[in-house]
């Protein structure tokens, strides 16, 4: 039997691009090089059919330890809650008053991306404090 190597998280969206480039600074990610005998991305969607121009977008893990994050435009909006989303770990090994710190300086760096932050919520007897937020098209996340 052989195991999982690697793995991509995909994203439902309207405006791939947008919102993988949002996510390329969330995370620190990098857009990948244009496919093998295109310069640019901008030249490989010149040779794409109009209707599927933009329907996609992907970012990866420059040091190659992230899943690669893709992101597909489908017709539908957005309608209820994630039923997965992505914790952005800043707090990792950080508690109290120091771990709210630095919850806040990312809440912040992230807000002037176009986030909106949705609310903190408090350190309780299980868990640490994190911050509930929505990135640029409204898909829930939470910084930890």
């Amino acid at each position: 039997m052989s195991s999982t190597k690697q793995f991509q998280v995909t994203f439902d969206c309207a405006e791939p691009e947008h919102v993988a480039r949002f996510w390329c600074e969330v995370l620190r990610y990098v857009v990948p090089p244009p496919p093998e005998g295109f310069a640019t991305w901008d030249d490989f969607a010149r040779a794409q059919p109009p209707e599927d121009r933009g329907s996609s977008f992907a970012c990866t893990d420059p040091s190659g330890v992230g899943p690669r994050l893709y992101f597909q435009r489908v017709p539908e909006g957005k309608v209820v809650k994630n039923r997965v989303h992505l914790d952005v770990r800043v707090g990792t090994g950080l508690v109290g008053e120091e771990r709210l710190a630095a919850l806040e300086a990312e809440c912040a760096r992230l807000v002037a991306l176009g986030t909106v932050r949705v609310q903190l919520l408090p350190a309780d007897d299980d868990n640490e404090s994190c911050i509930a937020m929505q990135d640029v098209e409204g898909n829930e996340f939470c910084l930890d």
